[in-house]
């Protein structure tokens, strides 16, 4: 994939060389990318997995093209980075979610917020979001959030009238916020590989998560005034507030995991330990912890770090090997030279992404692009922290963009009835709109992520 990633930019960019003119492209090496890209569509064609294609990719790029010995670099290489301390936090939050999950939380989570808003025009489909949206909070992953909170919310809707495209559709685009809302694995990674401060990416993103669940409300409310459905009984007020006990919970998990990183108390790693414990916790007080509940989680969460790692191995030996050919350099030097002004080169760069993320897996999509685009990104002059969040929004996207989106084919095998994937595909699209509609907003006031950041400094 790394293959077709490079060679579809460099063309795009090349494309706007051409059309504006005053840029050469003879110092970029198109015809070895050109090579890699015949390589990767014979793996790919055998059906090799994405970490191993990545590896098999770098260690042939690196005999054929480059000059140094590159096997004398490759163990520290891989070993430096993925070792980082930061890079602790994946399995400790993916192991609070899987704890939260199996100790009933996110249930107990869902149960109550449907009683505020199962009267508003959209119903229980508004619940889905603002269910998802604080779930994200302690989970960080999309995946584990769609997974979780459909295994929650799907029952509700069995012996109800609500479209079926538009419950999935809600349910896959509350589950994209896994990453894009703090503590997002994506923002790790980011900062892993950019070397940018993960706290302040989570800062950046508070602004831009609000809008899209607000644009997401948004929505639903339209789709609940054109389609109005009968409402249930109104809940006494008293009823109402006690059901907010249950949220105690997620909001002291919440508070010790984002809370103590804002205020400058823990690194993004030491949060999700704490987040971890509190979980461990909670999971004791409702008498749900067992060794078999640790057990599963564990397991679960081995599974989930080990296909992050492998792409991760993977992803780093061809990019040490691409940056040794001096791929990001030239490129970077390249459209530095280009005359025509840097929005329209980020543009296409939104829109190489977002193609990219309709038959590319989201996570692998960022491993394997932001090295060669991120010095691109940097020439321009734009912010690398604005960038992350741009980056983390489009990544989102993939997740839910038909057809190969993770998301929409974690709640197709979740759905209790039968049905075709086209349901989720339609379902989501409105909600696809809006989360671009998101990213143009933040391309035009780029300060919604970046204040807050600023204020904190």
């Amino acid at each position: 994939m790394i293959a077709v990633v490079f060679l579809i930019l460099i063309l795009l960019i090349t494309g706007v060389a051409v059309l504006f003119g005053g840029a050469s492209v003879e110092n970029l090496p198109i015809g070895q990318i050109v090579i890699l890209l015949g390589l990767f569509c014979l793996f790919f064609g055998a059906g090799l997995y994405v970490a191993a294609v990545l590896g098999i990719l770098g260690i042939i790029a690196g005999f054929a093209f480059s000059e140094r010995p590159f096997w004398d670099f490759v163990g520290q290489m891989v070993w430096g980075p993925t070792t980082n301390f930061v890079l602790v936090a994946v399995p400790l939050f993916l192991l609070m979610g899987e704890i939260m999950l199996r100790a009933g939380l996110s249930d107990k989570l869902y149960r109550s917020l449907n009683l505020w808003f199962q009267r508003l025009p959209g119903g229980l489909l508004h619940t889905n979001i603002v269910a998802c949206s604080v779930f994200s909070a302690i989970s960080g992953s999309s995946v584990a959030t769609a997974a979780t909170m459909g295994a929650v919310a799907l029952p509700y809707f069995k012996t109800t009238a609500y479209s079926p495209r538009m419950v999935l559709g809600s349910l896959a685009a509350g589950g994209a916020l896994g990453n894009l809302i703090p503590p997002g694995i994506t923002f790790i990674v980011y900062g892993l590989i950019t070397e940018t401060s993960v706290g302040a990416l989570y800062l950046a993103a508070v602004g831009p998560s609000i809008l899209v669940v607000l644009l997401f409300t948004l929505v639903i409310f339209m789709h609940g005034v054109r389609n109005p459905l009968p409402l249930p009984a109104p809940v006494p007020l008293s009823v109402k507030i006690a059901s907010l006990a249950d949220l105690i919970p997620t909001m002291i998990l919440i508070l010790l995991v984002l809370g103590t990183i804002y205020a400058g108390l823990a690194t993004p790693t030491e949060s999700a330990a704490l987040g971890v414990v509190g979980s461990v916790v909670f999971a004791l007080i409702a008498r749900k912890l067992s060794w078999r509940v640790m057990h599963e989680s564990a397991m679960a969460t081995a599974r989930t770090t080990a296909f992050i790692g492998l792409i991760l191995y993977g992803a780093y030996i061809l990019n040490f090997i691409l940056s040794s050919m001096g791929v990001p350099q030239a490129l970077s030097k390249f459209v530095a030279g280009l005359p025509v002004p840097p929005w329209v080169i980020m543009a296409a760069i939104i829109g190489f992404y977002l193609a990219l993320g309709t038959f590319m897996e989201g996570f692998s999509m960022i491993v394997t692009t932001i090295p060669v685009i991120f010095p691109v990104v940097k020439a321009l002059g734009y912010d690398p922290i604005w960038f992350g969040v741009i980056v983390t929004m489009l990544v989102e996207i993939a997740m839910i963009s038909p057809p190969d989106g993770t998301v929409l084919y974690v709640l197709q095998g979740m759905r209790p009835n039968p049905g075709p994937i086209t349901d989720i595909f339609a379902g989501v699209i409105p909600f696809l709109l809006v989360y671009i509609l998101a990213i143009v907003i933040l391309l035009a006031a780029p300060q919604l992520s970046l204040w807050l950041p600023g204020v904190m400094r």
